[in-house]
């Protein structure tokens, strides 16, 4: 080994400066996107008191993905993606700018909080493809698998600050102005550290966008049988599985806690998570990844089941670190099949496509879980969606046998 390999062996992927900017630029948009959503989740069930409207919440957000992921993807493929990057981090910031406005106008309508979530759903729907197929450009490929890990690391390291802070902020304020206007400030460092980043803008085909060129993402996912059991099973067992647009109703009424226990309850699965991404970084999966991440989306079934009949705020907590830990698995595993496995060129579209699923398994999945809850209540609500992951499992498994056999996560031949 090589002085400059030991030397990038001891700092591992922050030898890279590009890299370390992109990093602190994502920590603190996820940062600013968890602290404002535990605000807008307690600010809309405050006022409506529904947990029909807490899915509104993520359908609002949800519903621009669906008619702007493709021109979302095609865009990443054919622009520079940095600079949409910062594009998108402006949105960000205007987004969390208007939710400020509102509350220090003393709006009481949640009608123009979906509005503001609707802008932040098409400004997400170009961040989340350009983000993605940057982050290969920042390392070489031998570094790649680690860059992995250490972004989700950072990530979740966000997803456990963030809330946390949001609730902390909140209650100290009696109110979510103190939380959009810190959201706002961390938007705005993003953009800062993505704006330093140097430019990798490569000469790209000059594709006209047709229906052709933007469905390609679709057709490469369709062939790739083991992208598409492994975005696919994350889509549907998260949709079924996520309690997170529930949990202000769990705070509120089932464990009686104010918006400080919401704010523990939405970091704890990044805690697990944290740790999870850790711990693959510095053990990364040698073998059997398939059937390790099948087992892995299988205990976050069994433990989705056990928070939503715990009555303790300890053993809630405990559940939602484990739910965090083991769909981390998934994340990761996901996460480098899909990279390694798409050329540079189609990356935007086919992180397009991931993203979709993505927001179909997140923003549609608290949808699902508001209209349950109105429907069977909260603690079914919740209860059925792990059973419902449980059987997911069983039917992705025999659905997907090349998803079963993957054994060691490498580039593109190794998931052919």
């Amino acid at each position: 080994m090589g002085e400059r390999e030991r030397f990038l062996e001891r700092t591992g992927t922050f030898a890279y400066p590009d890299l370390a900017l992109y990093q602190v630029a994502r920590f603190f948009i996820v940062a600013a996107l968890e602290m404002q959503s535990v605000a807008v989740g307690w600010q809309v069930y405050e006022i409506t008191r529904r947990p029909l409207d807490l899915g509104l919440v993520g359908l609002a957000q949800f519903l621009p993905g669906v008619f702007l992921f493709l021109v979302a993807g095609h865009a990443a493929d054919r622009h520079d993606r940095r600079r949409l990057l910062n594009i998108c981090y402006g949105g960000f910031i205007l987004c969390s700018g208007l939710l400020l406005a509102l509350t220090v106008r003393g709006s009481r309508s949640v009608h123009f909080i979906y509005l503001v979530l609707l802008l932040l759903g098409a400004v997400r729907s170009f961040n989340w493809p350009a983000s993605r197929a940057l982050l290969p450009e920042l390392v070489p490929a031998e570094y790649f698998s680690k860059a992995i890990a250490w972004n989700a690391t950072t990530l979740q390291a966000a997803t456990i600050l963030g809330p946390a802070l949001g609730g902390v902020l909140y209650a100290a304020n009696r109110g979510p102005g103190l939380v959009y206007g810190t959201a706002t400030a961390a938007s705005a460092i993003a953009l800062v550290a993505t704006l330093r980043i140097r430019s990798r803008s490569e000469s790209r085909p000059a594709e006209e966008m047709t229906l052709h060129t933007v469905m390609a993402g679709f057709r490469y996912v369709w062939r790739e049988k083991v992208v598409l059991g492994s975005i696919s099973l994350d889509m549907f067992a998260v949709l079924l599985g996520g309690a997170v647009a529930l949990l202000p109703v769990y705070a509120s009424e089932i464990l009686k806690t104010g918006p400080w226990g919401l704010g523990l309850l939405r970091s704890a699965p990044g805690v697990g998570a944290a740790v999870m991404a850790i711990a693959l970084g510095k053990w990364p999966i040698r073998g059997r990844a398939g059937l390790i991440m099948l087992w892995c989306v299988a205990g976050f079934g069994v433990f989705t089941i056990l928070f939503g009949i715990s009555r303790s705020l300890l053993l809630s907590l405990l559940s939602l670190l484990l739910v965090g830990a083991t769909d981390m698995v998934s994340v990761i595993v996901r996460a480098i099949l899909v990279q390694f496995a798409t050329p540079d060129a189609m990356r935007g579209r086919v992180n397009a496509v991931d993203m979709l699923f993505i927001g179909a398994s997140n923003e549609l999945g608290e949808f699902e879980s508001g209209l349950t809850a109105h429907w069977f209540g909260t603690v079914p609500a919740v209860v059925l969606g792990g059973v419902g992951t449980l059987i997911v499992i069983g039917l992705w498994a025999w659905l997907f046998p090349e998803l079963r056999k993957v054994d060691q996560l490498h580039p593109v031949d190794s998931v052919r």
